[in-house]
């Protein structure tokens, strides 16, 4: 079956409740195993991009690295007998050779987490695809870190790459969760602010670790208004090389599309947006007369800093901290407001107070 998907259109804005949905292995194992896949994935006309790793960067020595360069004739073979693009990870210049000297077998090459984290590394990608045009799409660094991420698109963008997308795939925890990989979901709302002309796409997958999680995880990415899911799936992930918990069959990954909602990103309807332009001047005078509040603090702050100065007493008073850390998450609880919001505003405010009273005492 020829392909029908137009690059152009995959990596146009998305606005009307659609979305640029990437399904796939995590590696490709064998022909069959990607073929089988492949078709079966095809079912589903949701599904524009089919992806599959090659090259498989693993944490330790010893595990399963992928089937290498022999993967791009199998990726290729999906092409001629489905509708679907092809996209695969490239983390090394010899990657991009290999994808672009078999230009019939991938469309879209996708730099992951682990090469983001690495400046040297994503330049050398850079360097390898100066003045050709093929998309590229970047996961988010292992660690939160948004000037990172932001960095290695900017790389891109500089070597002249037209069409990139991010992909949001959560960040690494520092402890035990029930998730994979923390959301964060934050920094993919940032990054989308900083390159608003970007598709941004959640990767429910990696976030999850675990296929029970990823409807509930690709649902809030589609509610935050990004513009696509990647999803791996296999053919049959009990018997997956890598990252079997977090793989869905094709039968389920229709079942979970089917089950999504997909909404749309505003409305041209003039009630609507009439009634919206209503909720927002309340949100825009309830933040002014915050923002005032929070200097009148701040003058306090100062005030109480240099008397602090003058009487010699510390800055940090821990009773103190304890009492408006207690007192207002209770009063806060009886207003409807939660609990660990109500925390870290109060940890942002108190920071902000220690900084402004170290201000005057280092001017002594």
């Amino acid at each position: 079956m020829p392909q029908n998907n137009s690059i152009d259109n995959l990596f146009s804005l998305r606005t009307n409740g659609d979305a640029l949905i990437i399904a796939g292995p995590c590696s490709a194992e064998t022909e069959e195993q990607v073929l089988l896949t492949a078709h079966e994935i095809a079912k589903c006309k949701k599904v524009k991009l089919f992806r599959a790793g090659i090259w498989k960067p693993r944490t330790a020595p010893g595990n399963f690295e992928g089937v290498g360069e022999r993967g791009l004739d199998w990726l290729k073979k999906v092409k001629q007998q489905t509708s679907l693009l092809t996209t695969t990870e490239v983390a090394t210049p010899e990657h991009v050779e290999a994808c672009l000297k078999n230009k019939d077998s991938v469309d879209v090459m996708w730099v992951g987490a682990r090469t983001t984290a690495n400046p040297f590394s994503v330049q050398a990608l850079a360097d390898a695809l100066k003045g050709i045009d093929i998309p590229v799409m970047v996961k988010n660094p292992l660690h939160p870190d948004i000037k990172l991420w932001a960095g290695a698109i900017e790389r891109l963008k500089k070597a002249g790459i037209k069409n990139i997308a991010a992909i949001h795939r959560g960040f690494s925890p520092f402890e035990d969760t029930s998730l994979r990989n923390i959301p964060k979901w934050e920094l993919a709302i940032e990054i989308k602010s900083i390159f608003p002309e970007m598709l941004v796409i959640n990767d429910p997958s990696h976030i999850s670790g675990k296929t029970e999680y990823i409807p509930e995880i690709a649902q809030k990415a589609l509610d935050l208004n990004l513009d696509g899911l990647m999803i791996e799936t296999h053919i049959n992930p009990d018997k997956a090389l890598s990252d079997a918990k977090q793989q869905l069959t094709p039968k389920v990954l229709l079942q979970l599309l089917q089950s999504l909602k997909f909404r749309k990103s505003s409305l041209n309807n003039s009630e609507f947006l009439n009634k919206l332009d209503q909720y927002r001047d309340q949100i825009d005078s309830i933040d002014y007369q915050m923002l005032e509040l929070l200097s009148k603090r701040m003058d306090i702050v100062k005030e109480i800093g240099k008397y602090k100065l003058n009487n010699n007493v510390t800055i940090f008073q821990l009773k103190r901290w304890l009492n408006i850390s207690l007192t207002r998450k209770e009063f806060g609880e009886t207003i409807g407001l939660d609990q660990q919001f109500i925390k870290r505003m109060l940890k942002l405010v108190h920071r902000e107070s220690i900084r402004q009273q170290t201000e005057i005492n280092n001017k002594e």
